[in-house]
């Protein structure tokens, strides 16, 4: 029997969807996780903790594991194990994207450099430390532009400015929220730069894909139906296939397969998020990993099989030749967070349910749990999938089921002792 090592933190949506993946196909299934699983002690084979802020160390330890118990394939699962993945598979010779491009592809100013390097993209971008004095760099950057830190991910700090005094308000609070997080973040440095960059417009679509040696196969593209022009960009419905056009396609999926050759990622899951003007497509964003979230439940290919499923196979070097995505419209929408507080009660999740063409609505943070909307927060409420014969009808109802939502949210006191003196 095969076996996987499956890269995981305890914060991942997308642990059962691959473990149910993993025994459909009947393969042997390791965990690597950052914290020991609480059935761990019943099969201890299966499970390795494993420390994903020290990728070098915890490749070490993956290797010392394999030479007993042998690994035929690494999977990260989310983006937080994909520097791992990428120095075990390399300690284990098995094939996958090299470290260094994985590396690259996560630190967002590498990666501009290296596709500014390589003719990819031409729009301009910079980099300052996040202790830089920002009416400064107000003054080097053009406009709009948009502000993100360097490592972080799910459009978590990402604020457009469209002139010098807004510049100078997001760099602060862009600043904050990287260095708020660089003490919890897996990827300890990552607080320490923003990285400015043009303002694209256009319409954003998703690419997911798989490489294979170099080559790239795309297994769906997602447009984005509403707009992201900022100042945030909070990410909400995704719907497949695409309603562009053959040629913009063929276009979206050529700068793809570009980005990620000038980046050297050549073998693995590709996660793609692109800008269509009309004209031609621009990389917002690249990474060796698939959807995030719940997302992927709106893909299924040949037989129902699930996209966890087609990863696992490619990954382990099974063929994917004939492998179609469904003939069916689908999509997901990630519920967004409307304001700050905690979450008390969530209402009309029946009636959300009852809508036309509507699969499934899932609710992932629990009541009483603290909520933070973007640009501070990464989380979503959760997730609305539906199915339809066209991309119309799917974008429809995933609206109309958000509309029959209603989140009752409780407003957090002050601590006695912040509060103002009258």
């Amino acid at each position: 029997m095969k076996r996987v090592l499956l890269l995981m933190t305890s914060r991942t949506y997308r642990a059962g969807a691959f473990l149910d993946a993993a025994r459909a196909l009947g393969v042997d299934v390791v965990v690597g996780s950052e914290r020991p699983q609480a059935l761990a002690f019943a099969h201890p084979p299966g499970h390795l903790t494993l420390d994903f802020a020290r990728p070098e160390r915890a490749a070490d330890a993956v290797a010392a594991f394999a030479r007993r118990r042998p690994i035929d394939a690494v999977v990260a699962v989310d983006d937080d194990g994909v520097v791992l993945a990428a120095l075990a598979a390399e300690r284990l010779g098995l094939r996958h994207a090299s470290a260094a491009a994985v590396r690259a592809s996560r630190d967002k100013h590498a990666m501009r450099e290296r596709l500014a390097a390589q003719g990819v993209d031409a729009h301009w971008f910079v980099r300052f430390g996040a202790d830089a004095d920002p009416e400064a760099a107000a003054r080097r950057v053009r406009y709009p532009c948009v502000l993100k830190p360097t490592s972080l991910s799910a459009s978590r700090g990402v604020i457009r400015a469209d002139d010098p005094r807004g510049f100078t308000a997001a760099f602060r609070r862009t600043a904050a929220i990287a260095e708020a997080a660089r003490a919890s973040e897996l990827d300890r440095g990552g607080g320490r730069w923003i990285l400015v960059e043009e303002f694209l417009p256009g319409a954003e679509v998703a690419v997911e894909a798989v490489l294979t040696r170099g080559r790239l196969r795309v297994l769906a593209v997602f447009d984005k139906p509403d707009p992201l022009d900022g100042p945030f960009f909070e990410e909400t419905i995704y719907v497949t296939p695409s309603r562009h056009v053959a040629s913009a396609l063929a276009e979206i999926a050529g700068a793809a397969a570009r980005a990620a050759r000038a980046l050297g990622l050549d073998h693995g899951p590709l996660h793609a998020e692109l800008k269509w003007d009309g004209r031609r497509a621009a990389v917002v964003e690249i990474a060796p990993r698939s959807i995030g979230g719940l997302c992927s439940r709106a893909l299924r290919f040949s037989d129902g099989a699930s996209l966890e499923s087609m990863l696992l196979r490619h990954a382990l070097g099974d063929p994917l030749d004939g492998v179609e995505r469904e003939a069916q419209a689908s999509g997901v929408m990630m519920l967004p967070i409307p304001m700050a507080g905690r979450l008390a009660a969530v209402h009309g999740l029946d009636d959300a349910r009852r809508v036309a063409h509507v699969e499934d609505v899932r609710i992932t943070i629990p009541i009483g749990d603290k909520l933070v909307p973007l640009p501070e927060g990464s989380r979503y409420l959760g997730f609305v999938f539906a199915r339809a014969e066209t991309a119309a009808p799917v974008e429809a109802a995933l609206r109309a089921a958000h509309g029959a939502l209603r989140f009752e949210i409780e407003a957090e006191q002050e601590p006695p002792g912040e509060r103002a003196v009258p």
